[in-house]
């Protein structure tokens, strides 16, 4: 199932957007702490940062990388990550996802979680994530 999300960024001359693409949570049993994933695409002529997220089902919800050094796969808070224009991020081919912690509810395969994704300019933006076993 692909879900596509459309917002207008407002900036002072041209109204850059974004698309979200194949937002999705992996299910993991008993209030583990789960990851979130999606491709961002910026459809406008300006970089867009993502500099955080947030939901009503989770206490916290961080930006984070898997790294590989030296051989060892390591995961490090991601801080912002900045979409140039016309440009994609695929967060699970390149290593970035949410980290989605404190669940408030259990969570099934076929459930919607609703994810803010806050942007630096002020903009923020609301996906729906699919979640899948």
């Amino acid at each position: 199932m692909t879900m596509i999300c459309w917002a207008a960024l407002a900036f002072a001359s041209a109204a850059p957007a974004i698309r979200v693409d194949e937002a999705w949570i992996r299910w993991l049993p008993a209030g583990v702490p789960a990851g979130g994933y999606m491709t961002l695409t910026n459809t406008g002529d300006r970089p867009v940062t993502l500099i955080s997220a947030s939901s009503p089902d989770y206490g916290e919800v961080s930006l984070h990388r898997n790294l590989n050094r030296g051989g060892t796969i390591e995961m490090a808070p991601a801080g912002e990550i900045t979409v140039n224009p016309h440009a994609s991020l695929n967060f699970a081919a390149t290593g970035y996802h949410f980290m989605l912690m404190q669940p408030r509810t259990p969570r099934q395969p076929g459930d919607h979680i609703p994810i803010t994704l806050h942007f630096a300019d002020g903009a923020s933006l609301t996906v729906e994530f699919e979640v899948r076993q």
